[in-house]
C-alpha cells in the first residue's frame, strides 16, 4: 500500500539505517488509525486505482476458478476485482481496521483473517493457485520468512504476483532531495515519511532494497522469476488525469514480479 505523497516524493523524511530508527513503533504504519482515509484515497487515485491494480490484474490474467490468497489485502479492492473475474479469494492483513472495511466490501462470508505477513500464516500447505502481494513486501526488513510462508501455502507451480516500490525510483527520490551522501542504492535501508490522506496524517516506515537483493530473496525462497514488469498506466488514466499523464506518460513508480513456486 502506498500514497500519492509517497510517490510524488514530496514528503519524505531523512532515511535511516535500522539501528538509527527513532520513531515510536506503535505510531508507525498504523493503518487502523487511518483506514477510512486511506481507503477513500486508494479507490480512485492514479497510482493505486489506475496504475498498480490494473497492472496486477493484467499479470494475473485469467483467474476464473483459481484459488487466490491476497496477502496484505487492506480494504479489499484487489480481492474484489479478482473475485469479479471468477477467482476464489482469501485475504489477510495485519490491520483489523482495514479488514473491517474489506468485510463491508466483500461480505460477511469472505475468508478474511488478521495475520502478519512476516509470521506464520493460518493456511495449510499447498492451498493456493496464486498469491498476490500488492505493495506490502517493502514494509519488511527481512523478506525471507514471508516468502518462505507464501511458498509453503502455494501449490507446486503456483504463482506469486508481487508489486513493490521501484528501487530506482526510491533512489532517485533521495538523490533529488540531496541525500545521496547518506543513502546508498546498494544497501538495504529504512526510511520514514509522512502521508496525508483526506486530512489525516500518518508516519510510515518503509524498507528499500536494491534489485539484486529482491531477486536473491525470491530465488532463495524457492521461486523462479518469470516476469519483471514496468508497465504503463491504465489507458483510462489518460482521460481521468490528463495533466499528470501528459507530463509523465511513462514513469518509474512500482516494480512488478511474477514468480513460480518451484
Amino acid at each position: 500500500m502506498t500514497s500519492n505523497e509517497h510517490q510524488e516524493h514530496a514528503s519524505a523524511t531523512r532515511p535511516t539505517s535500522s539501528s538509527a530508527v527513532t520513531v515510536d513503533p506503535p505510531k508507525v504504519n498504523d493503518y487502523n488509525g487511518f483506514a477510512e482515509a486511506y481507503t477513500a484515497e486508494n479507490e480512485t487515485n492514479l497510482l493505486n486505482a489506475h496504475y498498480e491494480r490494473p497492472a496486477m490484474l493484467a499479470l494475473a490474467g485469467e483467474v476464473s476458478g483459481r484459488r487466490i490468497l491476497d496477502a496484505g489485502c487492506g480494504s479489499g479492492p484487489l480481492s474484489e476485482a479478482l473475485r469479479e473475474r471468477g477467482a476464489v479469494v482469501s485475504g489477510f492483513d495485519a490491520s483489523a481496521g482495514m479488514l473491517e472495511l474489506a468485510r463491508r466490501r466483500l461480505g460477511d462470508s469472505a475468508d478474511l483473517r488478521v495475520a502478519d505477513l512476516g509470521g506464520p500464516l493460518p493456511y495449510s500447505d499447498d492451498t493456493f493457485d496464486d498469491v498476490v502481494a500488492s505493495l506490502v513486501l517493502h514494509y519488511l526488513e527481512d523478506w525471507g520468512p514471508a516468502l518462505t510462508e507464501l511458498r509453503r501455502v502455494l501449490k507446486p507451480g503456483g504463482r506469486l504476483i508481487a508489486s513493490v516500490d521501484h528501487p530506482f525510483a526510491i533512489n532517485l527520490m533521495h538523490r533529488q532531495a540531496g541525500r545521496e551522501a547518506e543513502y546508498n542504492y546498494f544497501d538495504t535501508t529504512n526510511w520514514t515519511e509522512e502521508w496525508t490522506m483526506a486530512g489525516r496524517t500518518a508516519l510510515m516506515s518503509i524498507w528499500h532494497r536494491p534489485l539484486h537483493a529482491m531477486t536473491e530473496a525470491f530465488t532463495k525462497a524457492g521461486f523462479r522469476i518469470t516476469v519483471i514488469s514496468e508497465p504503463e498506466p491504465d489507458p483510462a488514466a489518460r482521460k481521468l488525469f490528463p495533466e499528470a499523464i501528459a507530463a509523465r506518460p511513462r514513469f518509474l513508480c512500482f516494480l512488478f514480479f511474477v514468480l513460480r513456486a518451484e
